[in-house]
């Protein structure tokens, strides 16, 4: 049997990181699993009073905020599993996730990461993913599918190629991961994990969707659910993914669309709700993207700023 990794990054919410803990344990059938949890500099450092309370979790202490791929990255060179699930720690699990994500990554040798179905935990009838559309270069826009439909059971026993896995649940490889790389820290926040699938689909994987298993997600428990840290990070990023994953031509075209389309689309917005220090950060994140390489690793955010 597989041996199974669950990484989950906690960020200044122990109490949430326990209560995710605590439903792994109530409703995980699956016998061979490791569990690891990366503190990524949270304010107060749990790890102690963790070990004491939770002896089987191997916990790591970063004593900085390395975003959530540097948290990931950290959790999977500790771990030794044959099977990598990342999980948000804002996540609670459900009976028989693990093994049917398990399943699905054996049934295919082409598959090389999945996601289950992702449903709100406070409205738990309410989708927020069971895969995503295509990516069109041209605009860095895609579908999320499902999102906020009511689940009547219409994506039932959908097990399929998607465009992308979602960052809340994933699980890969060891392999894929060999050959893609781990995860590029210098998003931080934001378009990690569709950068991260593309690399994988380039190196001849798919990515897949298995709505059979299901977890719930409380989202957004670390940076809130609007913030001047997710804007600029959203903003910054999205240009970011398009530099490094666009086509050539797509690139240039998608970089007009947001600087003379989306820039102020965003600014009205901002002004409408009265969100005055947002309205410098999509020129801020244009900013960065001029000065900087595609691989710098400038945050470009004072991370210490009320958020």
């Amino acid at each position: 049997m597989k041996k199974v990794s669950i990484i989950a990054v906690n960020y200044n919410h122990s109490h949430i990181t326990e209560e995710m803990l605590h439903s792994i344990w109530q409703t995980n059938t699956y016998p061979n699993i490791e569990l690891i949890v990366v503190d990524n500099g949270s304010k107060i450092n749990p790890v102690t009073s963790w070990q004491e309370q939770y002896p089987l979790v191997t916990f790591i202490r970063s004593e900085i905020n390395t975003g959530f791929a540097g948290g990931n990255n950290i959790g999977i060179n500790r771990s030794c599993g044959d099977y990598i699930f990342l999980v948000n720690n804002d996540t609670e699990f459900t009976p028989g996730l693990i093994e049917t994500l398990v399943h699905t990554l054996e049934s295919n040798e082409k598959i090389g990461m999945v996601s289950p179905k992702i449903k709100y935990f406070d409205q738990k009838n309410i989708l927020q993913y069971v895969g995503y559309t295509p990516m069109n270069y041209y605009t860095a826009r895609n579908k999320q599918v499902g999102l906020m439909e009511e689940d009547h059971g219409q994506y039932d026993y959908m097990v399929a190629p998607t465009g992308f896995a979602h960052g809340a649940a994933m699980m890969l490889k060891r392999d894929v991961i060999i050959k893609a790389g781990l995860m590029a820290e210098n998003f931080f926040l934001y378009y990690e994990e569709m950068d991260w699938c593309d690399r994988i689909k380039h190196c001849g994987f798919e990515i897949w969707v298995n709505t059979n298993a299901l977890i719930y997600h409380k989202e957004s428990v670390s940076v809130g659910k609007r913030s001047a840290l997710k804007e600029f990070f959203m903003n910054r990023n999205r240009i970011l993914f398009e530099r490094r994953n666009a086509p050539a031509f797509a690139k240039y075209i998608f970089f007009i669309h947001f600087c003379c389309i989306v820039t102020p689309r965003n600014i009205v917005t901002y002004i409408n709700n009265k969100e005055w220090a947002f309205i410098t950060l999509p020129f801020k994140a244009i900013w960065w993207n001029i000065t900087n390489s595609v691989n710098s690793n400038k945050l470009g955010f004072n991370l210490n700023i009320k958020k």
